[in-house]
């Protein structure tokens, strides 16, 4: 167990270490940063004084490190943009994208689940085919799409849900949260449901796949020959087997919800990292940028790494098959 932590955790910093030199790129590659902070009229003095201040007069190997040591640290400088501590702006704006994600998360587990088992277990009834239907509509369609879709019925037609924003949080501490008041609730629906459609599809059909594949297994066939019932059969053994291959998506699918939360949160102006993001972009803020692909990257490789350990525990075969090539 030990060697397979130790080997992840090197693989992680590996991988962390390549984002932050693509993240480190940008500031050579995406224009140069003196231009974009001095004013036209400034001298050649100037320049060079800015670029001797911010180190890019050193050689690059020197100037990486110092990136590296930086983003350790939650350094990623000032938005040319905002005038303000990129990391000011990122903490201010986290738990808005970390909310949404979370509710976006539980949506597609709760849903996605019992239905996946629904279709399973009544795979001939309409009620089913019709569920597999819209599930590739989940699929096929884009998130700006289907957010739009929801705007124009339930917020212009009938006026049930507020179309953008966030509406009032609640302050505790740097952390700012708006599922404590029911007002709030209200603001989250539409985007959260928007951003869950995507996985929860995918966490129903993939439900639904394993499940069908467990059921026709020998151990549930001996299962109901011994004359369990249906409930034991289904939910006692062939679901907890169906669930292992579920963890990983489900840790796949939260990075990506909280990364691809850009179209969502800029669709009901979501006031998240993924609308920072798109504004960083249309202004060229390499600072604010660069420091939401190292946070992206991290949050990927760390639940990723979550979900490794919990596979290793879930699935006895892996702490077998490791124990057997410690073993030689």
């Amino acid at each position: 167990m030990l060697a397979f932590v130790i080997r992840r955790l090197l693989q992680s910093i590996l991988v962390m270490l390549a984002v932050g030199f693509i993240a480190f790129s940008l500031f050579n590659f995406v224009g140069d940063p003196v231009s974009l902070m001095l004013p036209p009229e400034a001298t050649a003095a100037d320049r060079t004084q800015v670029r001797q201040t911010l180190g890019l007069d050193k050689p690059f190997y020197v100037q990486f490190a110092k990136f590296i040591d930086n983003a350790t640290h939650g350094n990623f400088g000032i938005s040319l943009r905002l005038g303000r501590p990129v990391s000011q702006l990122i903490a201010e704006r986290l738990p808005a994208t970390l909310e949404l994600a979370f509710v976006a998360a539980l949506l597609a587990l709760l849903l996605g689940i019992p239905l996946g088992v629904y279709t399973a277990l009544r795979r001939d009834s309409w009620v089913s085919q019709t569920l597999l239907t819209l599930s590739l509509a989940g699929v096929s369609l884009p998130n700006f799409l289907i957010g739009i879709f929801l705007i124009l019925i339930f917020a212009v037609q009938l006026h049930w849900l507020p179309s953008f924003g966030r509406g009032d949080v609640i302050q505790l501490g740097w952390w700012s949260t708006g599922l404590l008041k029911l007002d709030t609730l209200k603001f989250i629906v539409m985007p959260a449901f928007t951003l869950s459609l995507y996985p929860m599809t995918l966490v129903m059909r993939l439900v639904r796949s394993e499940m069908l594949e467990v059921l026709r297994t020998d151990y549930i066939k001996f299962a109901r020959a011994r004359g369990l019932p249906n409930r034991v059969v289904h939910f006692g053994h062939a679901l907890r087997n169906t669930l292992v291959p579920v963890i990983t998506i489900a840790g796949l699918q939260l990075g990506a919800i909280i990364a691809f939360a850009i179209i969502t949160e800029t669709v009901f102006q979501w006031p998240g990292m993924g609308l920072l993001f798109i504004q960083a972009v249309q202004f060229a803020d390499i600072p604010v940028m660069a420091a939401y692909l190292c946070l992206i990257g991290f949050i990927f490789v760390t639940l990723n790494l979550i979900v490794d350990m919990l596979y290793y525990v879930v699935d006895p075969r892996l702490r077998i098959d490791h124990g057997a090539l410690g073993s030689h």
